[in-house]
């Protein structure tokens, strides 16, 4: 029995589309859900950088190109983001506590989390909450993770290896036809 569901694929792929889809019909039948996603930031048609945005619309910075406002702290970077860690905290850590708070055995709390990478994993409170939901009787995750490429990130391969956790590949040919059978597969999680 599954009490996870993960979408992996390339980037660009419609994971996030797939999970906006997912929880609007599972918030449409009723389900507690609450959660982030990732979105792409854009000018002149040019990638700047990303949000992040919970499902009530609230956005953040998750990073930009260039240098960050770090204030004397460690940057953090990837590739050419600077990643800014309190501002992502700021707006999902609280909403990750709320959903650990809210869920119990009787109506799991869904908790949406895309995505689990390489800039939400500078923070270590973020790692730190990912754990006790995924451990939590109470949550069914709904998130996203990357494929494996370069050096492996621990938490994605502990995911990836959970024997309650149900990851779902997505490619071009099948990501059309995968939405009913990843809400399914969530709903029989809860």
């Amino acid at each position: 029995m599954y009490r996870h569901v993960f979408l992996t694929g390339p980037p660009g792929i419609g994971k996030t589309t797939l999970i906006h889809k997912a929880s609007e019909a599972l918030k449409a039948s009723g389900k507690p859900i609450d959660g982030f996603y990732t979105e792409e930031v854009r000018q002149g048609g040019r990638r700047t950088g990303f949000d992040v945005v919970t499902l009530s619309g609230k956005h953040g910075i998750l990073s930009r190109i260039g240098t960050s406002q770090s204030d004397g702290k460690r940057e953090y970077r990837v590739g050419q983001y600077a990643v800014d860690i309190s501002s992502f905290e700021h707006l999902v850590i609280p909403i990750l506590d709320y959903v650990l708070k809210t869920g119990n055995p009787a109506q799991k709390f869904v908790c949406v989390i895309d995505e689990i990478g390489k800039m939400e994993l500078f923070s270590k409170k973020f790692i730190s909450v990912v754990h006790t939901i995924l451990d939590s009787a109470n949550t069914v995750v709904l998130g996203t993770i990357p494929v494996p490429k370069g050096k492996p990130l621990p938490l994605v391969e502990e995911i990836r290896s959970r024997q309650d956790v149900k990851v779902f590949n997505i490619t071009k040919e099948n990501r059309d036809a995968m939405l009913q059978e990843i809400v399914t597969t969530v709903r029989n999680c809860i």
